[in-house]
């Protein structure tokens, strides 16, 4: 393995973030010929290592260099496709729609429903099913959205989501992953009764 191996890998993320395929596509240009299972195996490492951060974009992994923010905050994503996978898998899709909705004030891209682990199989299959309630945005600042987006890469032309009437359910489900989510941040031991019901009922 070459020395200067990390340092390689950190030039080629820097500012970007790529796939295994793409990372070794690069390395071959700049003549590091390494096995995929090696560099495979050395990219989770460094993830191990809080080196680089590891996206789930399935089927794929992506990889970023770490940088100041997430050494004190959890990945958004991550923290919504862990909480929504309490939810009945029918209504996971619209209230992860929802929530990063009014989260981030804006339509959301299909590239973050991804990141928050939803297939595109899952995303047809529950706009379909929720058409009454979410639609795909025809929103005239698309273009300007994707540019303002920094932490991650947007396709050019992708889809993006937005409610398109209330739904008391999907609020309710959503309220209560808001809910669980602050409690991750915020130290409310010997505030909540011990017998108080702490999971989801859904």
């Amino acid at each position: 393995m070459p020395k200067d191996l990390y340092k390689k890998i950190s030039e080629i993320l820097d500012g970007r973030q790529l796939s295994i395929s793409g990372i070794t596509r690069e390395l071959k240009n700049e003549g590091y010929d390494e096995h995929r299972l090696f560099l495979t195996g050395y990219l989770r490492a460094l993830k191990d290592m809080d080196k680089l951060v590891e996206i789930e974009v399935p089927p794929s992994k992506i990889y970023r260099l770490m940088d100041d923010s997430d050494e004190t905050s959890e990945d958004v994503y991550s923290l919504l496709c862990d909480h929504l996978k309490q939810l009945d898998s029918d209504y996971r899709v619209p209230v992860g729609i929802y929530i990063a909705f009014n989260l981030f004030e804006r339509p959301v891209f299909r590239q973050e429903l991804k990141l928050i682990g939803f297939s595109e199989k899952q995303i047809q299959n529950q706009m379909d099913d929720f058409a009454n309630i979410v639609q795909e945005s025809t929103d005239t600042n698309l273009k300007k959205y994707r540019s303002d987006i920094t932490r991650i890469n947007i396709p050019s032309g992708d889809r993006a989501y937005e409610i398109k009437s209330d739904d008391e359910y999907i609020i309710q489900m959503s309220n209560e992953i808001l809910i669980e989510l602050m409690k991750e941040f915020v130290d409310v031991k010997g505030l909540v009764p011990k017998t108080k019901q702490t999971k989801l009922s859904f």
